[in-house]
C-alpha cells in the first residue's frame, strides 16, 4: 500500500483520531479517577472528624482533653499520612502521636461555628495534604471558647491509586485501540468496496465483456456511475459516427479507384506500360489505405463487443488458402495447416480473416516452396505461420511491424498489411512476434497478451 493510496490515508486518519480520543479519554478518566479518590479520603476525613469532635471536652482546670480519640490505629503511628489537631484561642494544642513534633499549619480564615471546611496544606516531611477542619464552642469559665479540630491526610495514596490506575488504563485502552484500529481497517475495505466493483467493471468495459456499469451501487457513488455511463453512451455514439464518416470515405473512393486502374488497364493496351504500371501501383498503394482505414473503423467499433466474439480456425483457414492458392504468388507454394477441428478463437471472423489473410500473403510471397500454419491451443492459443523463405535478419524484425515499410522493393503494395495486422491485434489485446523458423524464413505468431490470457482463462473457467 503506497502512501498515494486512499485505503491508507483513511486508515491513517482513523488510527491518527482513534489515538487522540483515547489519550483524550485517558487523561480525563485518570483526572476523574483522582476526584473520586480525593472526594472518598473527604468523606473518610469527615468520619474521623466526628469520632474526634465527639471525644472533645473541657477538664476541671479548663483544658482541653480528648475522652475518646479516632480509633484508626494509623493516628498513633509517627508520620504515619493520617493525622488530627484540636487548639484553641488560648494557645492550647492537642494533637496526634502521629504528628509527632510537627503541627498542622492551617490556612487563617474565619470558621463560622459548625462549618466544615477542606484544605490542602504542606504537612510534615513536606507531603501534601488533604485537611477537613471544623470550629466549635466550648463553654470555659463561663466563657464560649471557639475551638478548631482539624484531620489531614497525606494525598500520596491518591497519587500513588492514580499511577497504578494508569498503568491498568493504558493497558486497557492499548487493547481497545488495537480493536478499533482493525475496525477501521474493515469498515475502510468496506467502504471502499463499491470502487473497487467500479475498477472491476471499467476493466471489463474496456476488455468488452461489458458495455456500462453495473448500477446496483450505494447512493453515494451512483452519481458518478450514471456520469460514466452516460459517457460511454457518448462514446459509442460518436465512434458510430466515425466509424460511419470513415466508411463512406473509404467507399467514396472506392470508384476513382476502379475507374483509375481502368484507365491503367487502357494504357497497358496502348503500349504505355511503364506509365500504366505506375498508376497500378499509385492505385494499389491508395487501396491498400483504404482497405486499412476501412478495417480500423470496423475493428474500433467492434472493440467493446468483443468478449463474445469466437470464431472457429480450421475452416476460416482453409477457405484464406483456397483463396491465396489461386493467385500469382502463392501457386508454386504448398499450404500445411496443422490444426485442430474444433478449435476456437475468441477474434471476430472478419477481423481475424484480415489478419491471417495478410500474415499467409507475406509468407507466400516470400517462400520457397512451403508455408506452415499451426496452432497451440495451450496458449490462449496462439497461431504460428512460418515459411521456408530467405526469412529477414533479426535486426530488421522491428523495422517491418512499423507503418508502410517494406524490404521487398521489388513487390506492390504500401507495406501496410502488418500495419493492419497490429491494429486488429491490439484491439483485443493480442501481439504479434516474428522469430526464425525451423523452415529457415520467418515464423511470425499472434498469441494474447498475459493479462489478456488471464482473463480469457478466467472467462472460461
Amino acid at each position: 500500500m503506497s502512501w498515494g493510496s486512499l485505503r491508507l490515508r483513511l486508515v491513517a486518519g482513523g488510527i491518527v483520531a482513534i489515538l487522540v480520543a483515547l489519550t483524550i479519554a485517558g487523561a480525563g478518566l485518570i483526572l476523574l479517577f483522582e476526584r473520586h479518590v480525593t472526594r472518598t479520603l473527604a468523606d473518610d476525613l469527615d468520619v474521623h472528624l466526628k469520632q474526634l469532635l465527639a471525644g472533645i471536652d473541657v477538664d476541671a482546670q479548663g483544658r482541653l482533653v480528648t475522652n475518646r480519640p479516632p480509633a484508626d490505629p494509623r493516628f498513633a503511628d509517627p508520620l504515619s499520612g493520617l493525622y488530627w489537631q484540636v487548639t484553641d484561642d488560648r494557645g492550647q494544642l492537642l494533637r496526634s502521636r502521629s504528628l509527632w513534633d510537627s503541627t498542622l499549619q492551617l490556612p487563617v480564615d474565619t470558621l463560622a461555628p459548625g462549618a466544615l471546611h477542606h484544605h490542602e496544606v504542606v504537612g510534615p516531611a513536606k507531603a501534601h495534604l488533604l485537611v477537613a477542619e471544623r470550629s466549635i464552642l466550648l463553654t470555659v469559665d463561663n466563657r464560649r471558647v471557639p475551638v478548631r479540630v482539624a484531620v489531614a491526610v497525606d494525598l500520596a495514596r491518591v497519587s500513588a491509586a492514580a499511577t497504578a490506575f494508569a498503568k491498568d488504563l493504558t493497558v486497557a485502552l492499548g487493547l481497545l485501540g488495537l480493536v478499533l484500529a482493525v475496525a477501521t481497517s474493515v469498515q475502510v475495505g468496506l467502504g471502499l468496496r463499491p470502487l473497487d466493483a467500479l475498477r472491476r467493471g471499467v476493466a471489463e468495459i474496456r476488455s468488452g465483456r461489458r458495455h456500462h456499469l453495473p448500477t446496483s451501487v450505494p447512493a453515494e457513488v451512483q452519481p458518478l456511475v450514471d456520469e460514466l455511463n452516460g459517457l460511454l453512451d457518448a462514446q459509442e455514439e460518436e465512434i458510430d459516427r466515425s466509424r460511419s464518416r470513415a466508411a463512406d470515405l473509404a467507399h467514396g473512393l472506392k470508384t476513382p479507384l476502379a475507374a483509375l486502374a481502368a484507365d491503367a488497364a487502357r494504357l497497358r493496351k496502348h503500349g504505355e506500360a511503364a506509365i500504366a504500371q505506375d498508376i497500378e501501383a499509385v492505385g494499389d498503394a491508395m487501396s491498400r489505405h483504404v482497405d486499412r482505414e476501412l478495417a480500423r473503423a470496423r475493428v474500433r467499433g467492434a472493440e467493446r463487443h468483443r468478449a463474445s466474439s469466437s470464431t472457429v480456425l480450421a475452416p476460416l483457414v482453409g477457405s484464406l488458402v483456397a483463396t491465396l492458392s489461386r493467385t500469382a504468388p502463392a501457386r508454386h507454394v504448398s499450404f500445411e495447416p496443422q490444426i485442430a477441428k474444433d478449435l476456437q478463437v475468441p477474434l471476430d471472423r472478419t477481423d481475424l480473416a484480415e489478419v491471417l489473410g495478410n500474415l499467409l500473403e507475406n509468407a507466400a510471397r516470400h517462400a520457397t516452396a512451403r508455408v506452415r500454419i499451426a496452432a497451440d491451443p495451450t496458449a490462449g492459443p496462439s497461431i504460428v505461420i512460418e515459411d521456408d523463405g530467405i526469412g529477414i535478419a533479426p535486426e530488421q524484425w522491428p523495422r517491418v511491424l512499423e507503418r508502410g515499410t517494406r524490404l521487398d522493393e521489388r513487390g506492390e503494395g504500401a507495406g501496410l498489411g502488418l500495419a493492419i495486422v497490429q491494429d486488429v491485434l491490439n484491439a483485443y489485446g493480442w501481439r504479434l512476434d516474428l522469430a526464425k523458423s525451423d523452415l529457415g524464413g520467418l515464423k511470425a505468431t499472434i498469441a494474447p497478451n498475459a493479462s489478456q490470457s488471464a482473463d480469457t482463462t478466467a472467462s472460461a473457467a
